[in-house]
């Protein structure tokens, strides 16, 4: 697990149509190239899973791993919206808001996904330019 000391790691459900539109929009924006991504459903994303109690299973939560750190559901998404470039680093102005009424938005949107995104029968797979930023 030595990625994550040198770069951000998001992890996302890589079968959700949401997460993974998601993703491909902050590798646009991310111009440092400060992040790499899993799925919570790979391998690493298991062990990341493990490593930090998260709930197994359970995979409504955008996850970011930032220092050693872990963040999720509006939190992890406003701290990369932090780091992306352009208007949409903005939205980090948002964190002012109580963490319990931004996680209720986070929540409704994040029950519903599937419903409103649809879902994928596999994973996202990115282009072979892009591979280098996605851990297996």
């Amino acid at each position: 697990m030595n990625t994550e000391l040198t770069h951000s790691v998001v992890l996302f459900d890589g079968v959700c149509n949401l997460c993974s539109s998601s993703v491909q929009f902050i590798i646009k924006h991310d111009k440092k190239r400060i992040f790499r991504f899993a799925s919570l459903q790979s391998a690493y994303g298991e062990n990341i899973i493990k490593h930090y109690n998260l709930p197994a299973n359970k995979f409504d939560s955008f996850v970011l791993l930032k220092d050693g750190m872990i963040f999720t559901k509006s939190t992890a998404a406003l701290m990369v919206a932090k780091q992306l470039s352009g208007i949409v680093k903005l939205l980090y102005c948002f964190i002012i808001v109580p963490p319990f009424i931004r996680n209720a938005v986070y929540t409704f949107i994040a029950n519903n996904r599937y419903k409103w995104f649809g879902k994928k029968e596999a994973c996202w797979l990115p282009t072979p330019e892009l591979k280098y930023l996605f851990i297996n």
